[in-house]
C-alpha cells in the first residue's frame, strides 16, 4: 500500500497560481495511476485531474486550460498545477493513487486551497 502526503495548499487570489505536491512511499511509484480530487462545501466530490503510469492525462471539464497534473517517478510526486484561479476551484484537494486495473485506494490526508476575490 503506497503512503501519500500532499502540500502546497494555500490562499491565493483570484488569477493566481498554485501547485500541489503528492510524495509517495512505501510501495513503487511509477506502478500507480495518479488523481486529483477536491472537495468543495456542498458540492460533490470530484476527480479533477488523472495521470496514468504512462503519462496519459485527463481533466475535468472546469479545469482543462487551466490545470496540468503531471509526475516525476524519479522524485515519487505527482503535481497540480493550477493557473488562472477561480472562487469556485476552492476546495480541499487530495491526491490518489491506483494499481494498473483498479480504483483509486489510497489517498492523502488533504490540503486547503481558498481563492479569494
Amino acid at each position: 500500500q503506497v503512503q501519500l502526503v500532499e502540500s502546497g495548499g494555500g490562499l491565493v487570489q483570484v488569477g493566481g497560481s498554485l501547485r500541489l505536491s503528492c510524495t509517495a512511499s512505501g510501495s513503487i511509484f511509477s506502478r500507480y495511476a495518479m488523481g486529483w480530487y477536491r472537495q468543495a462545501p456542498g458540492k460533490q466530490f470530484e476527480l479533477v485531474a488523472g495521470i496514468t503510469t504512462g503519462g496519459t492525462t485527463n481533466y475535468t471539464d472546469s479545469v482543462k486550460g487551466r490545470f496540468t497534473i503531471s509526475r516525476d517517478n524519479g522524485k515519487n510526486t505527482a503535481y497540480l498545477q493550477m493557473n488562472s484561479l477561480k472562487p469556485e476551484d476552492t476546495a480541499v484537494y487530495y491526491c490518489a493513487a491506483a494499481r494498473a486495473g483498479s480504483n483509486f485506494g489510497s489517498w492523502g490526508q488533504g490540503t486547503q486551497v481558498t481563492v479569494s476575490s
